[in-house]
């Protein structure tokens, strides 16, 4: 099993301040601690070619791109919402972010890796068509989907989001379109506000969005659950020809931002059920990209324990649990 692996210097040049949550040090932490665990080197490590400007469009507003660039030439502080901070860098790194994943989305469909997880910021999965929301300019995961179908005809999409705060803007991309099945376990009721298990999809999309709130203070049997009885079966019965996974860590028990109670080693459990899924329906075909994690002693172990799923790599005999602290 062959997992490809991304991540660049330059996805720090986003700077959002003092104080924000999103913030560079998340990909220091993760990067000061994974390339001495075992799993590294059995990643493929591509390097972060150029931007996905020409493919945004396919899941954004021109208007929406051409202001959020002029904001960030400009030096404007945020884009849209208070919580969306920008610096003139943030365009550049935010459209290589979604550049990355379109990279390894390539790299999948042409066979050359079986999955892949791109480490990238900003995350994604809260930006709009139109608007900048929830410290999310582009979203990585849609512009994705959007360019399997239109670059490669994969007409059958699944998107898993275990973020603890529901993906709105990916929600809203695909609610009408049947061939894009959305799913989503988050904390609820929380930001964004949107996630209710009322929301299945709009028109011809309805029955193709699964919204699995989950209570504060659920941990990993409450997710188990959730997961054996409908995210799992919801995916199997769509039989996708590609997998997209949303993988924010902020649902990990140590997260300042969220009160879900989920253990690192739990993200290495769901990765290994979508697994099982790839490859039974798609050839094996994941591909996930960084959305939350905001606890810099929790984001490594959680990201590990995701790689090690991905690249069938067992956890070392003397490590019968997930390190307190890497």
């Amino acid at each position: 099993m062959t997992t490809g692996f991304i991540y660049s210097d330059d996805f720090l040049e986003h700077d959002t301040g003092v104080g924000h949550p999103e913030r560079a040090e998340r990909l220091r932490a993760v990067m000061a601690y994974l390339p001495s665990r075992p799993v590294y080197g059995r990643l493929r490590a591509y390097a972060a070619g150029a931007g996905a400007t020409e493919w945004l469009a396919a899941n954004h507003d021109r208007e929406y791109l051409r202001r959020a660039e002029r904001a960030c030439l400009d030096g404007a502080p945020f884009v849209d919402t208070m919580d969306v901070a920008v610096c003139r860098r943030s365009f550049a790194a935010a459209s290589l972010a979604a550049g990355a994943t379109l990279e390894l989305a390539e790299e999948i469909t042409q066979k050359n890796i079986r999955n892949g997880f791109v480490l990238a910021r900003p995350p994604g999965h809260h930006a709009e068509r139109d608007r900048a929301l929830g410290f999310c300019l582009f979203n990585n995961v849609a512009v994705a989907a959007r360019y399997l179908r239109a670059r490669h005809r994969i007409v059958k999409i699944a998107i898993l989001d275990w973020d603890v705060h529901h993906g709105n803007g990916t929600q809203h991309s695909f609610e009408e379109d049947p061939s894009v099945l959305y799913v989503s376990a988050h904390q609820y009721p929380y930001y964004p506000g949107t996630g209710a298990h009322s929301e299945t999809g709009v028109g011809r999309g309805r029955g193709a969005t699964l919204n699995c709130p989950m209570a504060a203070g659920s941990g990993d049997a409450e997710y188990e659950q959730a997961f054996r009885e409908h995210i799992l079966p919801c995916i199997d019965a769509f039989q996708p020809e590609f997998i997209l996974i949303s993988a924010g860590f902020d649902a990990h028990r140590d997260d300042p931002l969220g009160q879900i109670n989920l253990s690192a080693e739990f993200f290495g459990w769901m990765t290994t059920r979508v697994l099982e899924l790839a490859d039974k329906h798609c050839d094996g075909r994941v591909l996930s990209v960084l959305e939350g994690g905001y606890n810099l002693r929790a984001l490594p172990l959680c990201v590990e324990e995701h790689l090690r799923a991905l690249a069938g790599v067992e956890r070392p005999p003397d490590e019968t649990t997930a390190p307190d602290k890497p």
